[in-house]
């Protein structure tokens, strides 16, 4: 029996229950920790290397490292990252005040819990970097002209990277069958080249229940073609169709799966539905309807589903055929979660391992 291991997400409040949130957050947090611990050694790096001329009568330098702060929690757009910020020893002399100089982080600032430039660029920056290989447009947004990093050192920075990025996109999916995957694309925030591109995200779920990031890549939502490459990619290194695949009903996805995975059975996500829905209801209409369309996902069986549509049907069609019409339309693929086993149906009517991310979409509203 398949298991599909659950766990609690503060986005499961806002959304019919699903996969816990939890890998993509994760996946940005490793990230935004790498990337920021190495922009503030290569901040302080340049900053002594800038004085290491000046030194005092026995010819020590007057600008060295000193070790590293005490360890403290930084609240990005992912979640609180963990940063022990190196330390400077700067022993000159404001000759105006008379006082100390002192280092101060451009990126980072003393005692800071948080930081807007860390906060709204650098967690989905990170995967963008690794969806494209190019982590260059990550820190130079993140870093900035005013950070005081050379393109030299952005440079060396981008490269630490690249290994990784590299590695991830080309390695084999052979040994691994993923019984249902989760699709969704993530659009950027932040200026990029190219404004309208997002991250196009796969997440999977093996037969041990366990969860993995799939594919990663910079595409167009709404393009089938953006989807066939990633699709192709995964593809051509081994992997072979899971059995479902959830998703929003408006991704380019859907052509591309039924033409690289055509077997691959599809659900379309609650939470996106339910969404366009209320979209076409009036404000007033909207409790009655949130509780009907609730009857329909969370019936006891797919033939109780099928009466609850119906019935959501008589109740909206008349006045609002618009909205009926987007679950009377695609009733096969709103209710093909009911053909798996039942304690897996919580987790494959919505795309809740991605779009999970509302609130880590709202924590990660940067939009790698």
């Amino acid at each position: 029996m398949l298991k599909v291991v659950q766990e609690e997400s503060e986005s499961n409040a806002h959304a019919p229950a699903g996969v816990g949130g939890s890998l993509l957050d994760e996946l940005v947090r490793d990230g935004a920790r790498a990337m920021l611990a190495a922009a503030l050694q290569a901040e302080v790096a340049a900053y002594v290397d800038a004085f290491a001329d000046q030194v005092d009568e026995a010819g020590h330098r007057l600008v060295v490292r000193n070790g590293h702060h005490q360890p403290r929690e930084v609240t990005t757009a992912a979640g609180a990252v963990p940063v022990r910020a190196p330390r400077v020893n700067d022993k000159r002399t404001d000759e105006v005040t008379g006082h100390r100089k002192r280092f101060s982080s451009a990126i980072l600032p003393a005692w800071a819990r948080k930081s807007p430039q860390v906060a709204e660029v650098l967690p989905l920056l990170y995967l963008h970097g690794l969806s494209s290989g190019d982590f260059g447009p990550a820190l130079t947004q993140f870093l900035g002209s005013g950070a005081g990093l050379s393109a030299a050192t952005i440079t060396r920075l981008t490269g630490q990277w690249q290994d990784e990025a590299t590695a991830f996109n080309k390695r084999p999916l052979n040994d691994t069958d993923f019984v249902y995957c989760w699709v969704d694309g993530i659009h950027l925030k932040v200026r990029l080249e190219q404004d309208k591109v997002c991250l196009l995200v796969m997440i999977g779920v093996r037969a041990d229940g366990t969860k993995e990031l799939i594919a990663l890549a910079d595409g167009f939502r709404e393009s089938s073609e953006s989807w066939a490459d990633l699709l192709r990619s995964t593809k051509r290194r081994g992997m072979r169709a899971p059995v479902l695949a959830i998703g929003d009903g408006a991704l380019g996805f859907w052509k591309a799966l039924r033409e690289v995975f055509p077997e691959t059975k599809e659900q379309r996500c609650w939470f996106h539905v339910g969404g366009n829905v209320l979209a076409a209801l009036p404000k007033s209409a909207h409790p009655g309807a949130k509780a009907a369309l609730a009857e329909i996902y969370n019936a006891e069986d797919k033939d109780h589903a099928l009466k609850a549509a119906k019935a959501f049907e008589d109740l909206y069609g008349a006045k609002w055929p618009k909205a009926a019409a987007k679950i009377t339309e695609h009733l096969d693929v709103l209710l093909a979660f009911y053909d798996y086993p039942a304690e897996h149906w919580i987790h494959l009517r919505t795309t809740n391992p991605i779009s999970v991310n509302r609130p880590a979409r709202r924590r990660l509203a940067v939009a790698a």
